[in-house]
């Protein structure tokens, strides 16, 4: 077992007075069932139950109150009530719509039974008639490893003291450089992680990447709501993984024949079960940001390591020393905005792009990171400072005094004007850093 950083909050839900039963949200092989078995080292008992198998299930079957199930709870898994803490996990809870629904009595008649709920597909049963007790639970969502936890994983201790290090130390640039160019080639599912750190062998992960592929596309039949939709899901899966990191148009995406409100609802469904997210543009440089969700999408996948098998650009990203010059700058995109989605704390926020679309002068800007009630544009490129175009529009509207650039070189910082002379800070920041950017903007915003 390796140690993820959410394991942090979950010991605050733990020892909060205002618990409540807790839904672990997150795509299929992220790891949740481990994280919580690795949790429950922390309680006195712990009961996990997985209803995907008949004898769990029938717990929930045919009780007429929250009291018997619990009665029937601890009897068949042979445990003591009132037997010091007790952890209850309720994996694939999805598989029992009537389990959902006893999560509102556990908080109101046993709250001092910490339950969690998990499930593979749990997202895919959102917005269906499956009503989830609203207000009664809370929510945390696991990702696929962050660059910091991978580091973790490898033991690599004195690298990730240098990633906490603000502002990085020059000398340790060469090695987080290394190390970040080897987790964006693998990418951060579990199963690839745990395989590269015990066999330090990068060939041995492509049945890692077959396997996960195919378990999404067994799983279809499980969220699709008919044969049609059976079929235009099984078709984007694969399309995904190699149309990552670009704009899409639903209409014929992946060379196919199904037209936008087909693909849109498959694609919306793949974004419910967290295998993908479609991030929208903003066209505002002003809080509060909204997406626009007439413009095109910008489609990411779970895990960039996914992308890069199933895109065929291993080899691309493994013999490259400047990410930003890999796949048209797609792959060190995505990666960079698999680092910010790990490190955002706020589930109703999604990632977001600034966009200006206008005949013979459209600009792109590739993320907004808002911060402390502030908005900071962030591009992901090489090159001269004065040839960031886009960076320097949205500069100009917005009036943003700090502006960071996520590139191959070392930290720097730069006084600097657009080329109408707004002045404006340029915070130069290594791509490695993205997943420490909040505590680097907090260091050199107040300077």
């Amino acid at each position: 077992m390796y140690d993820r950083k959410i394991i942090t909050k979950l010991i605050e839900w733990k020892d909060s007075p205002y618990r409540k039963p807790l839904v672990l949200r997150g795509a299929r092989q992220v790891g949740k069932t481990t994280l919580i078995d690795q949790f429950a080292s922390f309680f006195d008992q712990y009961i996990y139950l997985n209803l995907e198998v008949d004898e769990d299930k029938v717990i929930f079957q045919n009780r007429s109150s929250i009291e018997e199930i619990v009665d029937a709870l601890f009897f068949m898994k042979d445990k003591k009530k009132n037997d010091g803490s007790t952890l209850i996990f309720i994996d694939e809870i999805q598989e029992l719509p009537e389990a959902i629904g006893t999560l509102r009595y556990f908080y109101e008649k046993f709250p001092d039974y910490h339950v969690v709920a998990a499930g593979s597909l749990l997202e895919a049963v959102f917005n269906s008639k499956v009503q989830f007790p609203v207000g009664r639970v809370d929510y945390l969502v696991l990702h696929p490893f962050s660059f910091e936890e991978f580091l973790l994983a490898c033991g690599e201790k004195q690298v990730l003291e240098q990633f906490y290090h603000i502002p990085v130390a020059p000398f340790a640039h060469e090695r987080l450089m290394k190390f970040f160019h080897t987790y964006t080639l693998i990418g951060g599912m579990p199963e690839a992680v745990k395989r590269y750190v015990e066999k330090q062998d990068l060939v041995s992960l492509k049945p890692v990447y077959e396997t996960l592929l195919l378990s999404y596309l067994d799983d279809v039949e499980k969220y699709a709501r008919n044969h049609t939709q059976i079929q235009v899901i099984r078709h984007a899966i694969p399309a995904c993984f190699r149309e990552a990191g670009s704009r899409i148009k639903f209409h014929g995406f992946g060379s196919s024949v199904y037209g936008s409100r087909e693909m849109g609802e498959a694609l919306r469904t793949l974004q419910k079960a967290r295998l993908i997210n479609l991030v929208y543009p903003t066209v505002q440089t002003r809080l509060p940001f909204m997406p626009d969700f007439k413009k095109s999408p910008r489609l990411h996948v779970v895990d960039t390591g996914l992308f890069n098998y199933f895109a065929g650009i291993q080899k691309d990203v493994f013999n490259s020393g400047d990410l930003t010059d890999v796949f048209y700058g797609r792959v060190i995109e995505h990666v960079v905005g698999q680092e910010l989605t790990a490190i955002n704390d706020d589930l109703l926020r999604n990632l977001l792009f600034w966009v200006r679309e206008k005949e013979g002068a459209s600009s792109e800007l590739d993320y907004l990171m808002v911060r402390d009630g502030k908005g900071y544009p962030v591009e992901v490129k090489s090159g001269k400072s004065g040839k960031l175009r886009s960076l320097h529009q949205y500069v100009d509207s917005s009036k943003s005094s700090l502006a960071i650039r996520l590139y191959a070189g070392s930290l720097s910082v730069e006084k600097l004007k657009t080329l109408t002379g707004t002045p404006f800070t340029l915070l130069n920041i290594p791509y490695y850093l993205a997943g420490n950017l909040a505590g680097y903007i907090d260091h050199f915003a107040t300077q």
